[in-house]
């Protein structure tokens, strides 16, 4: 069973976000929670149970996802940025953490969440 079980999905596209629970079903991950917002993700960060996240980078209304990974960081919880765009898409301070690209796979899902636990 892996380490990081509960995962939590930043993701504005609710047929990426379905498809991320099926695969992290699919992995033997829990969901821990998902959140289309800065708002959204930070509240389910403070109710718990959340061991790692995947974040999109971009989020609606021209949102970033920077103040969750800042959250993440100061609470030492794992996490892995998923993006559509290029390696300078990413913020200076997030660019050695590990990169989900899209479109998503399973395999790739899966290696990047073995890559934090």
């Amino acid at each position: 069973m892996p380490s990081l079980r509960r995962v939590l999905i930043v993701e504005d596209e609710p047929l990426i976000a379905m498809m991320l629970e099926d695969f992290l079903d699919a992995l033997d991950r829990e969901v821990a929670g998902t959140a289309d917002d800065v708002a959204g993700a930070i509240a389910q960060i403070d109710a718990g149970g959340v061991d790692a996240a995947i974040l999109d980078v971009n989020l609606r209304g021209g949102e970033q996802s920077w103040p969750v990974a800042e959250k993440l960081a100061a609470l030492g919880i794992p996490f892995v940025l998923a993006t559509g765009g290029a390696g300078d898409s990413i913020a200076a301070a997030w660019r050695d953490r590990p990169i989900l690209s899209k479109p998503f796979t399973m395999d790739g899902v899966e290696k990047a969440l073995k890559g934090l636990d």
